[in-house]
C-alpha cells in the first residue's frame, strides 16, 4: 500500500470530495501548488468511449490562448529546402537520413516530431520506437505538414497534441501555477469546447463522465461539469 505523505495527506485534507465550480477548483489546486518549483496544472478527463473502436478514438490538438509555460523542443524531419525552413522558423533539430538514423538508434531529445509528408514512408518505419512515446507524426495532429513555418511557430505558442488512452482517459497539461486563475480557466474552456467539438462519431451514452484538476505535486480536485458547460454557453 502506498504511504500518503504528511505533505499531500495536509494537502488532501482541504479538498472537499465534491465536484467544484471550475474557478473555486483552479483557485484551489493553485494554493496547493506550493512545491519549490513552478508546477504544472494538468486536467484529466474520463470519458464514454472505449478506443479500442476506430469510430472511439480520439486524437487532436488544442491551441491554448494563454499557452502552457512550458518550452518543448521540436524536432523536424524533412528534405532540402524544408530543412533551412524548419531551422528557420526555430526548429531544435532539423535534418533528413541523419536525424532519422539518430532516433533508430534512440536518440530523441525532443517533446514533438513533425514530418513532411514525403518523408513519412520512412518515419513510419520508426513507429517501434516512436510509437511507445507517443511522437509518431500524424496529420489530424497537424504534425504532418508542408507549412513548417506555421506549425512550429503554433507548437510553440501553445499548440498540444492529445489523445484519449485505452481507458478513455484525456490526460492535457493547460498552464502553470504561476498562470492567475483567469488565464486558466480561459485555457481550460478551450480545451473543453475542443474535446466536446471533436467527439467521435461512436461516442454512445454520457460523454463526460468525470473531469478532475491538479497539479504536478498536488492532490486533485474535481470539476462541476453542468457549471462549466454553462459558462461556455454564457462566453
Amino acid at each position: 500500500m502506498t504511504k500518503i505523505s504528511k505533505r499531500m495527506a495536509n494537502l488532501s485534507s482541504k479538498v472537499e470530495d465534491k465536484a467544484y465550480s471550475p474557478l473555486e477548483a483552479i483557485k484551489l489546486v493553485k494554493e496547493n501548488a506550493n512545491a519549490k518549483f513552478d508546477e504544472t496544472i494538468e486536467a484529466h478527463a474520463r470519458l464514454g468511449i472505449d478506443p479500442k473502436y476506430t469510430d472511439q478514438q480520439l486524437r487532436t490538438t488544442v491551441a491554448l490562448p494563454k499557452g502552457t509555460g512550458q518550452e518543448i523542443k521540436i524536432a523536424v524531419i524533412a528534405k532540402g529546402e524544408k530543412v533551412s525552413e524548419a531551422n528557420k522558423a526555430g526548429a531544435d533539430l532539423a535534418g533528413e537520413e541523419e536525424l532519422i538514423e539518430a532516433i533508430n538508434k534512440g536518440e530523441m531529445n525532443f517533446d514533438l516530431l513533425i514530418a513532411t509528408p514525403d518523408m513519412m514512408p520512412k518515419v513510419a518505419k520508426l513507429g517501434r520506437v516512436l510509437g511507445p512515446r507517443g511522437l509518431m507524426p500524424n496529420p489530424k495532429a497537424g504534425t504532418v505538414t508542408t507549412d513548417l513555418t506555421g506549425a512550429i511557430k503554433e507548437f510553440k505558442a501553445g499548440k498540444l497534441e492529445f489523445r484519449a488512452d485505452r481507458a478513455g482517459i484525456v490526460h492535457v497539461r493547460f498552464g502553470k501555477a504561476s498562470f492567475s486563475a483567469e488565464d486558466l480557466l480561459e485555457n481550460l474552456k478551450v480545451l473543453h469546447a475542443t474535446i466536446d467539438r471533436n467527439k467521435p462519431s461512436g461516442a454512445k451514452g454520457r460523454y463526460w463522465k468525470s473531469l478532475y484538476i491538479t497539479s504536478t505535486m498536488g492532490p486533485s480536485v474535481g470539476i462541476d461539469m453542468a457549471v462549466l458547460q454553462d459558462s461556455q454557453e454564457d462566453g
